[in-house]
């Protein structure tokens, strides 16, 4: 154990006796016998198969004074413990009360198990809740609202089409350390979204269907998900611990060593609070770094996932003051520890301080990021707001202007409309005010800032026309999201449309609020059809999944290059970037050097919000065989017509004008005339 302050450790080790009496040990380690520098340490020889331990440690205690806190009352997790002692959902923990360390097994049987690496153009991620995903009762699940709940899910996913699953925080962390009521029933809420880590390491046992079993059910998880082709990566939580303020619990990392742990006020001594959570980890002292580095090694050398989403994780580049660093050593490690070579990693780059860095958290390639920019400014044109259509060819076109400069690629950008933060698909076209009375803070909570648009009416019950726009609009951003250059990311159950009645800041709500309704999969089965075609399209087509952004010479016979990429407004050849623009199509050259040809894909997008646009078509970009455009996608049209196989349409030819009605997206592809 790690302490450069404490003056005294104790081991503590609770086991039962054969006789069935419970058996505690207190072991003294002497600070000249069992530390080596600032490690305290013991070698046992137990003879036990389970039991439980924990540390006691001494020393100072005066917060303003030093930052220090030791209490030799309260016992302490090993932040290194990969398992701590297992309990069901909602039941009450006893951390910093009793010993909660266990050891584990390494017994699980992977068979010939190996990361998949899916190269990161054909990557389409699928953000899921653990328990969320399969808890409510139209799942279907055998073990509703575990790990395995999400293996019966498995064919679903597979037909979906997504490559990757992302698992919101599975390490261990109290639900119940929250404060909040339900104003109605004055119920105590839960933590829901666990990003509240009281450990780096040890698993969340209450997603378990036998949470005494929990790490090698998480283990079985990772395995059948890899038999399907499809990787995992986890949301992980660095930036802060469930500890909180000063007057939050004491479980872990600030009765061994505040000082060392978290970011404080060198005057005051206070928590330095870039996290919104009342407390900062000092991730870039050597001792967390290690500590970080580490239980990422875990994650991926025994429990075998594929990559992780690093939860605010411009917090990472901050110094022991707070202050941002040029060149962060934890950012640097990440990327460049051997044994995480092959892992996706994904930063939310910003914090609850204001820090934003999308597109300059890191120059390296191996960092991608969630695109803050893609998601507002599709929001923004989508909601038929002014000067967006710039921004919107921008974020089509791989977000250059965020990573072209720092020598990376359009596979830095993770793109997404939503995430488990914020609207869903189905609220932000239905909504324009957050409803989050049910959290108990009287609405204050949550994000003001939507860009969103309800198509005309607040919430629901709605007309059957605004419905109707509705699921226009749905259609038509997730034809950006998937057709767009970078990764994209779908939130759970936006595919077919599930609410969570307004509701922006679903933290603390483990109940049908949160929980994906899956009746609404057969429901709104003409929604999930669109985002399946959309996912094979892009599959299909490399086009979509370009490497390196669109290069800007000049075309031509003389020069001997093709365009890949034309942009144009209603005339071919004549783009509007216009403040008062709300329409924009462009034509995706399929023919590039020294690549297999791909089609042709001319895609016209109207955001505006009353006003139909007639665009005329360029010509079909010349080849030795004759190719004509064909109707493959009109967003406002009603299911199957949606989406329909090339040749199902008339052909159509250079020159011919095509309306597009407000909110929708048509996407033509070109094809060698029979």
């Amino acid at each position: 154990m790690f302490s450069r302050h404490a003056a005294g450790v104790i081991l503590i080790i609770d086991f039962t006796a054969t006789e069935g009496t419970e058996v505690r040990h207190e072991i003294p380690l002497h600070p000249d016998e069992n530390r080596t520098g600032d490690i305290w340490h013991v070698r046992l020889e137990t003879g036990l198969d389970h039991f439980t331990y924990g540390y006691r440690m001494d020393g100072p205690f005066s917060p303003a004074h030093n930052g220090l806190i030791y209490d030799p009352d309260t016992i302490l997790i090993d932040p290194y413990c990969p398992r701590l002692l297992p309990r069901k959902w909602g039941e009450k923990c006893r951390y910093g009360k009793a010993p909660s360390c266990t050891p584990v097994k390494q017994d699980f049987d992977w068979e010939e198990d190996r990361p998949l690496n899916t190269p990161l153009p054909d990557t389409v991620i699928y953000e899921l809740h653990p328990r969320g995903f399969t808890r409510h009762p139209s799942a279907g699940a055998r073990h509703p609202g575990t790990y395995l709940g999400i293996v019966d899910k498995i064919p679903y996913l597979k037909a979906l089409g997504i490559t990757a699953v992302e698992l919101m925080p599975v390490t261990e962390f109290d639900e119940n350390d929250i404060v909040f009521r339900d104003p109605d029933s004055s119920e105590p809420l839960k933590n829901f979204w666990g990003y509240n880590p009281v450990s780096f390491f040890a698993l969340k046992s209450g997603y378990a269907a036998d949470c005494r079993n929990h790490v090698n059910e998480f283990k079985a998880m990772v395995k059948s998900l890899h038999q399907a082709g499809i990787e995992v990566i986890l949301d992980i939580v660095f930036n802060h611990t469930g500890e909180g303020g000063y007057d939050g619990p004491t479980s872990s990392f600030r009765g061994i060593d505040n000082r060392i742990y978290y970011l404080l006020d060198q005057e005051t001594r206070a928590y330095l609070n870039f996290s919104g959570c009342g407390n900062t980890l000092n991730c870039n002292h050597p001792v967390v770094r290690s500590l970080i580095r580490d239980a990422l090694r875990f994650w991926v050398i025994e429990m075998h996932v594929d990559g992780f989403r690093f939860d605010l994780a411009s917090i990472l580049g901050r110094d022991s003051t707070g202050q941002v660093l040029a060149n962060p050593p934890v950012i640097e490690m990440i990327a460049e520890d051997p044994v995480l070579r092959d892992t996706k990693i994904i930063a939310e780059a910003w914090d609850a301080a204001g820090l934003y860095q999308v597109g300059s958290f890191s120059t390296d390639r191996r960092w991608a990021e969630w695109n803050g920019r893609f998601r507002d400014d599709v929001r923004a044109f989508m909601s038929g707001f002014d000067d967006t259509v710039t921004r919107l060819a921008t974020r089509i076109a791989g977000s250059s202007d965020l990573y072209q400069t720092s020598c990376r690629s359009p596979l830095s950008s993770i793109n997404f409309i939503t995430s488990h933060d914020g609207f869903t698909l189905y609220d932000l076209v239905s909504y324009e005010e957050k409803r989050n009375r049910a959290n108990g803070e009287n609405n204050r909570d949550g994000e003001n800032h939507n860009l969103s648009w309800n198509s005309g009416c607040e919430g629901d019950p709605a007309p059957s026309a605004v419905r109707k726009l509705r699921f226009r609009r749905m259609r038509s951003m997730a034809t950006i999201l998937l057709l767009a250059q970078g990764i994209p990311m779908i939130t759970a159950g936006d595919e077919f449309g599930r609410s969570q009645q307004g509701n922006n800041n679903a933290w603390c709500q483990d109940n049908q609020v949160s929980w994906i309704d899956w009746t609404l999969a057969r429901k709104n089965k003409d929604l999930l059809r669109f985002f399946r075609l959309c996912i094979d399209l892009r599959k299909k087509h490399p086009v979509f999944r370009r490497e390196e952004f669109f290069r800007h010479h000049e075309s031509g016979p003389e020069t001997g290059h093709a365009p890949e990429i034309t942009w144009q407004y209603l005339e071919p050849g004549q783009p509007d970037w216009a403040p008062d623009c709300h329409g924009l199509a462009f034509l995706l050259h399929g023919r590039r050097p020294d690549m297999i040809r791909d089609d042709d894909f001319f895609i016209m997008i109207n955001g505006s919000r009353g006003e139909t646009l007639r665009f005329t078509l360029p010509d079909v970009p010349g080849d030795t065989v004759k190719r004509v455009w064909f109707q493959i996608i009109d967003t406002a049209a009603a299911a199957p017509d949606d989406f329909v196989d090339n040749g199902a349409h008339p052909p159509l030819d250079g020159g011919d004008c095509l309306a597009v009605l407000p909110q929708s997206i048509v996407v033509l592809r070109s094809n060698a005339l029979k």
